[in-house]
């Protein structure tokens, strides 16, 4: 890192990767800012259900921003709380996209993010534009989105991960905007001794069986306890960069940065892709959707634009 980028301010919309060789750790961080503004503004959304969809682009553009082909990653959550669908959709190689659907009258029941979403489960898809689909599940209990993310990497990839998350709205003159930030690292040795895990435990075990309790690798339980003293206001500074955060957070081993990845808010509807999805319906099923004003009206999910079209 240079003493410029250490000391300089924040830089929006963009997520930087890096390492830290000398504890077999890499990670990624994200800050967000007029990325995430617009994706929340278009829709008008709380301040309840904006936090909780601030959370979730972070997570999704600090996993998808590890994607190395062309495709698709997707985070999708489907719950039992107030909001009980959030989608949001990362393109490579870095165009997010997200919704959330709520129930007004139960938002005020809890008061944070994670109770806001509740229990059902998470899903992360990847869709390369060449090869297969593939999909991971994990529940969600209650506990939100950090957790949940913590659990998945744990059972599912099965590689020591640590999460942080963090939204927050700017007061500036001109009034507040949204922004947010993440932390993202990951164990990933090369020693054969190092990548030894506990094996996790048999759903089927009888009572009193002797588990695998393969000891934490000293390296990760040094770089998780650096990580995990980052405060949300330092993910979410605009004066702060990331570079410097790096630097406060494992300067003494050492942090090496890699080059930036861009984030830009963009969705991919068209009136071309609607009227091709409408040729599909029958004549039939096209009269049942004619408005009032003889036209049948079409709104996107994730960006709010409404369209008409002539039956």
């Amino acid at each position: 890192m240079t003493a410029q980028a250490i000391a300089g301010a924040g830089v929006d919309d963009r997520v930087v990767p890096f390492s830290v060789e000398a504890l077999d750790t890499r990670g990624r961080i994200a800050r967000l800012g007029p990325a995430l503004d617009r994706i929340i503004r278009q829709h008008g959304y709380p301040d309840p259900v904006a936090r909780a969809l601030g959370e979730a682009v972070t997570l999704t553009a600090l996993i998808g921003g590890a994607l190395k082909m062309q495709g698709r990653f997707q985070l999708q959550t489907k719950t039992s709380g107030a909001i009980d669908m959030i989608v949001v959709d990362f393109d490579t190689p870095g165009q997010l996209r997200a919704f959330a659907r709520f129930d007004t009258a139960r938002l005020n029941e809890a008061a944070t993010p994670a109770g806001l979403i509740g229990a059902g489960h998470l899903a992360f898809t990847i869709e390369p534009e060449n090869g297969a689909r593939y999909q991971g599940v994990t529940a969600l209990d209650g506990h939100g989105l950090e957790a949940a993310a913590h659990q998945y990497f744990r059972q599912s990839e099965q590689i020591p991960t640590f999460v942080r998350l963090a939204v927050a709205q700017e007061v500036t003159a001109s009034g507040t905007r949204w922004r947010a930030g993440g932390l993202l690292i990951q164990f990933l040795p090369k020693s054969a001794e190092g990548q030894r895990q506990a094996d996790l435990a048999p759903g089927d075990a009888p009572p009193g069986a002797a588990q695998d309790e393969a000891p934490e690798a000293n390296a990760w339980v040094e770089a998780r306890a650096l990580a995990a003293t980052v405060e949300d206001h330092e993910l979410v500074d605009p004066a702060l960069s990331s570079e410097a955060l790096l630097y406060r957070l494992f300067h003494e081993s050492g942090a090496t940065v890699f080059e930036a990845q861009d984030l830009v808010e963009a969705c991919r509807c068209s009136a071309d892709r609607i009227e091709a999805m409408l040729r599909n319906f029958t004549p039939r099923e096209r009269a049942d959707m004619i408005g009032d004003n003889g036209r049948i009206g079409v709104t996107c999910e994730f960006c709010s634009v409404h369209r008409e079209f002539d039956p």
